[in-house]
């Protein structure tokens, strides 16, 4: 979908305000990119909250009313049911999970690399809306943005032992990988998250997958495999929509 800053991407099958941004913005320090972004979630850029992300499985709330002033806590899970605020996440190669429930409006955004795949951060998402919102994950719905794709996606022993260490059935994670060079594997990052979203409780159907694979497609996607250093950063984002 074309924007007036560039192009995004967005799912028709769910039914709230969100985005993926491309690589016709950086996501640095421009403020110019950040409010026509934001103006394209229909918040002002104060209200496009975001969190300082480390890789790990922290999560941020911003309840309805009491979102603001944000602190942009370290975390990589957002959960929000204030219609009034947006929520992302910045990516450059992990996996941006956005999540929504049907019932409530309640919203979620994820950040999902190797290391959050790895210690089960969909699922922890899942469980934290359900216990914060009273979501039930049966009616949630995912959507997974562009991501390092299995046909790139080399990782060394120590990611396969990694997920073997953090996985509820070391055996499932198998599906995950396939042979690379040498000792090296290739990681499906998105079927790894799509996978433990639905061991978490959503419906198979619910899970919509952009299917790019971001180094593939450095072109029009900021891929930190493909650019390193240069690499911009791009934004999964949502809204809640309110229900009651």
């Amino acid at each position: 979908m074309q924007e007036p800053w560039g192009r995004a991407l967005r799912s028709a099958a769910l039914p709230a305000p969100h985005l993926f941004t491309s690589r016709d913005v950086e996501l640095r320090e421009d403020e110019d990119e950040w409010v026509s972004v934001a103006a394209s979630l229909g918040v002002t850029p104060e209200r496009l909250l975001l969190v300082r992300q480390v890789h790990g499985t922290g999560v941020a709330i911003a309840r309805r009313g009491r979102a603001l002033p944000w602190p942009r806590p370290e975390a990589d899970i957002i959960i929000s049911d204030d219609p009034d605020v947006a929520i992302g996440v910045g990516v450059a190669d992990c996996a941006p999970i956005l999540l929504f429930d049907r019932r409530s409006g309640a919203a979620g955004a994820v950040h999902a690399g190797w290391r959050g795949a790895a210690a089960q951060v969909a699922a922890v998402a899942v469980r934290a809306m359900r216990d914060t919102f009273g979501v039930n994950p049966a009616e949630l719905m995912a959507a997974i943005g562009p991501c390092l794709g299995a046909c790139c996606g080399e990782v060394g022993p120590e990611v396969v032992e990694a997920f073997r260490r953090g996985a509820a059935d070391p055996s499932g994670i198998d599906a995950w990988f396939r042979p690379g060079a040498d000792d090296r594997s290739l990681l499906d990052l998105a079927r790894a998250n799509r996978d433990q979203l639905v061991a978490a409780g959503l419906a198979d159907g619910a899970i919509v997958d952009s299917g790019l694979c971001t180094k593939t497609h450095h072109e029009r996607l900021h891929s930190y495999r493909a650019a390193r250093d240069r690499a911009g950063r791009m934004l999964g984002a949502i809204r809640a929509v309110r229900r009651r």
